[in-house]
């Protein structure tokens, strides 16, 4: 009863002319943001920090939770449009709505990333208001060990999903993990890899991997095509006829998906935003691969699955919902844009804990609201709205889009990090991805390999060394052993179940 009754006192406070405006300009704020690559919801949201010493904390957290919500499923529109991921949890989006996007079907790719954002953030939202308590717990009983057993998982069915490439798969996201080791260790304030330079101290941003991977890489793709493509303008979004109602997927579609995927993958987003760091990447991934594995139609991942993107968009946006349980019941962050809500918490002389729930209800409720309210609102305003501008991107002639997505992206990635050797770090990844790219060397595991990398090496060295270097302690743990079984089972389903399809094919 208390959690309707909070849930309700969140929707009157909305009903305040002023709060709602700071929840729609958080909501277009997000969706730019997330949009252009390099300028992410993160970056917005400490845009945005500055702002909180002058409002009130309700239109603060509330604006704070429409950029969250708004910027994770508007990194779907570049992505599905250019193959350009407005951030990181984009990515598997990408694989599969640049596909139908060359098909001539974009409108309904962003339908079906909308569709899917809406049901997921909904979904994330309600079981963060009704169950934020008991999922605080059960997040308390995953110890280190499973902790690595759950990014061991995630690499491992990150290099296996791409059955025709498995040897590629482990260099790329070996070098991912690699990459991630420059800087300072850690577990301790030692620099290595930094070859004698203070310049790699601090080690790599996430952002120029991110911009160099798939803006960068895609700059120097369509630049070999550049006599030919310049000063004309790709009429494929002309050709589609656009109209509003094309940004509707069927219900034979939605059907085809099935109620039971959007659900699921909402879940596992969930699950996997109340773990600390894991973040959208990890969930849009681990939904895509159950999501895939899972399927009776196998055959059209990759080349454009409309049941992938449901998979993804639903899993990423509800890890939103997931992400604020430790942030507000431990002042952990669950992901990065969640670190910067919580500056706004403490601006405002909130302190995350069980007993911010009971004393300040009213003042996170609000939040809650905006969430909710962001999700349900992503379909209606985003395609009807904006959708048919989406796809005429890819009406813009080549040469200035590109030219133009060029330099977003390096500022994006000096403003990203104040840095001028990052942004030239940018540059660099993004001539290595083209080379991957033409040696068909999957950037996806390189990137999701830098993410999960810190993770993988932070919970191994722990876990040994509370354990006297025993590395049994994997084993009778049954956290990790549960992971442990579920990446066995993930292989098998993969790798052994579909090379007996394919033989009785």
């Amino acid at each position: 009863m208390d959690t309707f009754l909070t849930l309700a006192g969140g929707f009157g406070a909305l009903l305040d002319w002023t709060v709602l405006a700071f929840m729609v300009a958080g909501f277009l704020i997000g969706t730019f943001f997330g949009a252009m690559p390099g300028l992410t919801s993160v970056l917005a949201i400490a845009l945005l920090l500055p702002i909180t010493y002058t409002i009130d904390v309700i239109p603060a957290l509330v604006m704070s939770a429409s950029i969250f919500m708004a910027g994770m499923y508007s990194g779907s529109i570049t992505a599905t449009t250019i193959n350009i991921p407005g951030a990181p949890s984009s990515m598997m989006t990408a694989i599969e709505g640049n596909r139908l996007m060359k098909q001539g079907k974009g409108a309904n790719a962003l339908g079906h990333a909308a569709i899917g954002s809406m049901i997921g953030g909904s979904v994330g939202a309600i079981l963060l208001m009704a169950f934020m308590p008991l999922a605080a717990e059960i997040s308390l009983l995953i110890r280190t060990p499973g902790k690595f057993a759950l990014v061991l998982f995630a690499l491992v069915v990150i290099i296996i999903v791409d059955k025709g490439a498995i040897a590629k798969g482990v260099v790329a996201t070996l070098l991912g993990v690699m990459l991630a080791t420059i800087g300072i260790d850690v577990l301790q304030p030692i620099p290595r890899f930094n070859f004698g330079t203070e310049t790699l101290v601090e080690g790599i941003d996430i952002m120029p991997i991110v911009i160099g991977a798939f803006a960068i890489s895609e700059v120097l793709i369509q630049a070999q095509t550049w006599r030919a493509s310049i000063g004309t303008p790709d009429t494929r979004a002309e050709e589609m006829g656009i109209r509003r109602r094309d940004f509707v997927p069927p219900m034979s579609e939605i059907r085809r998906i099935g109620l039971f995927t959007y659900i699921k993958s909402a879940f596992i987003g969930y699950g996997i935003g109340i773990l600390p760091g894991a973040g959208g990447s990890m969930a849009a991934f681990v939904s895509y691969a159950t999501a895939r594995s899972s399927s009776k139609h196998p055959e059209e991942y990759g080349k454009g699955s409309r049941e992938g993107i449901a998979a993804a968009e639903s899993a990423n946006n509800s890890m939103c919902g997931g992400a604020f349980v430790p942030m507000l019941m431990f002042g952990i962050p669950g992901d990065p844009t969640t670190a910067i809500v919580l500056g706004v918490l403490v601006i405002n002389g909130l302190q995350p804990g069980p007993r911010l729930l009971e004393n300040q209800a009213d003042l996170l409720a609000p939040m809650f609201a905006s969430l909710l309210i962001s999700a349900l609102i992503l379909v209606p305003l985003t395609l009807f709205l904006f959708g048919p501008w989406f796809v005429r991107i890819v009406s813009i002639p080549k040469g200035l889009l590109y030219s133009a997505i060029a330099v977003v992206a390096l500022v994006g990635s000096y403003v990203a990090t104040y840095s001028a050797f990052q942004m030239s770090l940018a540059l660099g990844f993004g001539v290595l991805a083209y080379v991957m790219r033409r040696n068909n060397y999957s950037t996806v595991s390189m990137l999701l390999g830098f993410i999960l990398g810190p993770d993988l090496e932070q919970y191994l060295r722990r876990s040994l060394s509370l354990n006297d270097g025993n590395p049994m302690v994997f084993l009778t743990s049954p956290d990790s052993l549960f992971f442990l079984a579920l990446t066995v089972v993930f292989v098998y389903a993969i790798l052994i179940r579909g090379r007996k399809r394919g033989i009785q094919s």
